[in-house]
């Protein structure tokens, strides 16, 4: 019965001490909290992809960038991750797309943009950058923000463009 203990014991070494943990939880849990930030706002507007979502994605990004930079995967093959990630989220933000009829256009671009922004958020957040992570939410939070205080300003909505002031249409 001993050796299965031990078994089980050397399959959870992979943290070998508190302090590693503590660095892992934070990056996971900052990444799930920034994700938040634009999930919301597509939660409250009735988006395809919402808090959930956008959480899903930036901790799936994050411990996508923490496995291998724990297993001592060097810069290379850590871009080399980053890149399957973002190719990865690609096809997630496109399911988000609808082609809507020749009158209407496209609906979901702004979503699609806000989870391929958050998987950038979950990988900085993964690699320790959190400051960035930090200042790209904030960012994001702004232009999601600030587009609604100018649909509310100025009366127009995104999928009405024939409203916005020529400056303010591309």
């Amino acid at each position: 019965m001993s050796s299965v203990t031990a078994a089980l014991a050397h399959e959870f070494t992979d943290l070998g001490d508190a302090g590693q943990v503590a660095v892992v939880l934070l990056r996971l849990v900052v990444a799930v909290l920034l994700a938040g930030v634009p999930g919301w706002d597509r939660e409250r507007r009735g988006a395809p992809a919402g808090l959930r979502t956008h959480m899903l994605v930036a901790l799936g990004a994050a411990l996508f960038m923490l496995v291998p930079q724990q297993a001592g995967v060097d810069t290379a093959g850590l871009s080399r991750v980053a890149q399957g990630v973002v190719a990865g989220i690609g096809f997630l933000g496109a399911g988000a797309i609808m082609k809507l009829d020749h009158d209407r256009g496209v609906h979901g671009l702004t979503t699609a943009a806000s989870i391929w922004a958050t998987a950038a958020i979950g990988i900085a957040a993964g690699v320790g950058r959190l400051l960035t992570a930090i200042m790209a939410t904030f960012i994001a939070w702004l232009i999601l923000s600030g587009l609604l205080w100018a649909e509310r300003r100025f009366g127009w909505h995104e999928p009405d463009r024939a409203k916005r002031p020529q400056a303010l249409s591309d």
